[in-house]
């Protein structure tokens, strides 16, 4: 054979998209193993979680295999976060289209989640009770990790060096300037709980219902604005593999994400998650419900995660600030997750519209558009899509675009400020 053509046959640079679409067509593409450990300690007893490992992207075909790890954190009741566990990830499902290759469905897989959890929102609040809960939703397929978070729960990563790379958002009013701005635009105000004599106490809350949060799912008696549209990022991660920690804030008002992945470095994700629950209780106490999950992505020629060295870092500044703020993790993410994984997507809009796309979702065959949220068949006469407004000529045309159902539309329209939403309670 001739150096001309041995040098032909030198394998060509692969894009991304094609690594990831090769599972599908039956190519070898490598997937790492997943091992987990979960860990709770109760104080109110409204945290819920989630562990389901043998979804399937395609019916009955386990090469299609993905992973869902979740934590609900409840308040003023858990009824809001059971419902979510129960109806989320059929709800984020029903939202992506059959037959789709494996990099489609990754590429679909955030506007459904946004979607999904939606959906799940307006059932809930149909049931007219008034709790509400965090989410932190990640899917696991082969290398990709998708997280979708609202509220205060949090989802960190560690990977090879010791980086810690955040890949959720922090709801809180108190930390977050653009969510305090949101709610006061669509409607609500921000303030501190007043007490006798004038005085100001506690985190910043959304009146009326007095929440610290942002963004939920429940909370009909507070307000639209308080929105179920997720903060989603996905990622891909080298074949070093990883470590994810998905906790609620009992863990991280205790700890920094830095603490909290040192804290459990070289030990099972079983152990590591005992050991996490464990730190936050010794560093606080039991202050609230105190919820972690651990999970392994571990590459397939290792029995283990491997160790990843220490780490320099300011102990005693991490024990003094604790959370750090969205803005200045996020800058340090940008730069530390270099090399180490690929940022694929990241939206945190609470825009329902910037959220779902602008493809059209009519059948051609029936006529029918498809609810973007709902994912309910109607004739157009029963909804509008999301370029129209109250008022509309024909040449404005209004079902072009992404089509919301009537109900779906009133929802999108109270939580941007746009309908006077008015808490009710179902008797």
């Amino acid at each position: 054979m001739s150096q001309t053509e041995v040098s032909g046959m030198k394998a060509p640079l692969v894009p991304l998209a094609t690594l990831i679409g090769r599972e599908l067509r039956s190519e070898k593409v490598e997937k790492p193993y997943l091992k987990y450990g979960q860990a709770a300690v109760a104080k109110k007893g409204e945290d819920c979680f989630l562990i389901k490992t043998d979804c399937q992207r395609t019916h009955s075909n386990p090469s299609t295999s993905f992973s869902v790890f979740a934590i609900f954190d409840g308040h003023n009741g858990i009824s809001a976060a059971i419902f979510a566990k129960e109806n989320l990830l059929a709800n984020v499902l029903s939202a992506i289209p059959q037959g789709i290759s494996r990099d489609e469905w990754l590429h679909a897989l955030p506007r459904a989640l946004v979607a999904g959890f939606v959906k799940t929102d307006i059932e809930f609040q149909q049931k007219g009770e008034t709790s509400g809960t965090t989410v932190t939703f990640v899917v696991i397929d082969g290398w990709t990790v998708t997280v979708a978070s609202v509220g205060d729960s949090r989802c960190i990563l560690d990977t090879q060096g010791g980086v810690v790379s955040l890949l959720t958002v922090d709801h809180r009013l108190e930390e977050n300037e653009e969510e305090r701005a949101r709610v006061t635009a669509s409607g609500g105000e921000v303030g501190r709980l007043n007490v006798f004599g004038g005085s100001e106490v506690g985190p910043l809350r959304c009146w009326p219902g007095g929440l610290c949060l942002s963004r939920s799912i429940g909370d009909t008696d507070v307000g639209e604005f308080i929105v179920p549209i997720p903060h989603v990022k996905q990622v891909k991660l080298s074949n070093a593999g990883g470590r994810l920690i998905i906790a609620s804030d009992g863990i991280w008002d205790a700890l920094s994400s830095d603490l909290a992945a040192k804290s459990c470095r070289g030990l099972p994700a079983e152990l590591a998650a005992k050991l996490v629950v464990k730190e936050a209780l010794r560093s606080r106490g039991l202050k609230d419900d105190t919820t972690c999950l651990v999970v392994d992505i571990i590459p397939s020629d290792h029995p283990v995660l491997p160790p990843t060295p220490m780490k320099k870092q300011n102990i005693l500044a991490s024990l003094i600030f604790g959370k750090k703020t969205w803005n200045s993790v996020n800058k340090r993410n940008k730069l530390s997750s270099v090399g180490v994984v690929e940022e694929l997507f990241e939206e945190g809009s609470a825009m329902l519209a910037e959220r779902l796309g602008k493809d059209s979702t009519l059948d051609a065959n029936s006529g029918l558009f498809r609810c973007a949220v709902c994912q309910v068949d109607q004739p157009p006469v029963e909804g509008l899509s999301v370029n129209s407004g109250p008022f509309f000529s024909p040449a404005s045309k209004p079902w072009e675009g992404l089509f919301l159902c009537a109900k779906c539309r009133n929802k999108k329209d109270a939580m941007e400020g746009k309908r006077l939403s008015t808490p009710t309670v179902i008797l």
